[in-house]
């Protein structure tokens, strides 16, 4: 049933299930005055996107609303949030996953008012780490003024930085191999052996970008105080939504931790979301 309703994904689809009175309805709840100009942007992003119109389009709707609900825009160009196509082999489908890009956690980060020094991430080149304590994670960079000089060395790593207003600083650095493996573990797309899969991940296509939302995601997570937005945003990051009560992470290792049975009656729910629309049309 998901091959069948892989095939008939599209444009239209879309435009029939967000149209669906079900849906409005569902929207409306959700979003109260807001409805009328988040079916028009969303509308907007998905015919402008042909890669989102082969995603089921549940997906896309409720990653919309996760950036939505942290107030951040889906603009490329920003670079706060993303909704990325993801081809679910094991149900041969085409989700979206909301991301969200290291731009984003800035942004979350000034939002809170905790911060005197905001996340920042860096490259790291060659002879610029100096030393690097283990067991207290103390880092001492020396970074070099010219940047034309340092753009000839190579990238050795990454580092981000903040600093809270009651003076607390953290610093977390990783090394491109440690980013690697990182990469490897939690990217299903990214070790992928197909090369053409593996060239989809935006650990391939945007290698820096990830290991700096990384490292300023990890540092946040393990050394700040935590809004309850952030917390929101860490959660919501690289979910894949189905629908209200069904989230998953099909990007990482947390798949494993998805019941079989309810993953297999994904498409069927859907395929019953969409009898209702062909119903009502």
């Amino acid at each position: 049933m998901a091959q069948t309703q892989q095939q008939e994904t599209g444009l239209a689809l879309f435009n029939k299930t967000i149209t669906n009175p079900k849906t409005q309805e569902y929207l409306s709840q959700v979003l109260g005055e807001r409805k009328g100009s988040f079916v028009n942007n969303l509308t907007a992003l998905v015919a402008n996107e042909a890669s989102l119109q082969k995603c089921l389009p549940l997906t896309v709707m409720f990653a919309a609303l996760k950036a939505t609900a942290l107030n951040m825009p889906l603009d490329k160009s920003l670079g706060m949030a993303f909704v990325i196509p993801y081809k679910d082999n094991k149900n041969n489908v085409t989700v979206a996953q909301f991301q969200i890009g290291y731009k984003g956690f800035k942004q979350l980060a000034l939002r809170s008012g905790m911060f005197a020094i905001i996340p920042n991430a860096t490259d790291v080149k060659e002879g610029e780490l100096l030393s690097r304590n283990r067991l207290s994670g103390e880092c001492k960079f020396q970074f070099i003024d010219n940047d034309v000089e340092r753009s000839k060395k190579k990238t050795i790593g990454y580092a981000s930085y903040f600093k809270l207003l009651n003076g607390a600083e953290s610093t977390l650095y990783m090394s491109t191999e440690e980013l690697e493996a990182h990469a490897l573990r939690y990217s299903q797309t990214y070790r992928s052996k197909d090369p053409k899969i593996k060239s989809s991940s935006k650990w391939t296509t945007d290698f820096s970008d990830m290991a700096s939302k990384t490292v300023i995601k990890l540092n946040l997570s393990r050394n700040a105080p935590l809004s309850v937005e952030l917390q929101d945003a860490i959660k919501a990051d690289q979910s894949i939504q189905f629908d209200k009560d069904d989230t998953r992470y099909l990007d990482s290792d947390k798949q494993e931790e998805i019941d079989l049975e309810k993953a297999q009656a994904v498409a069927e729910k859907f395929a019953d979301f969409e009898d209702v629309t062909n119903q009502q049309q």
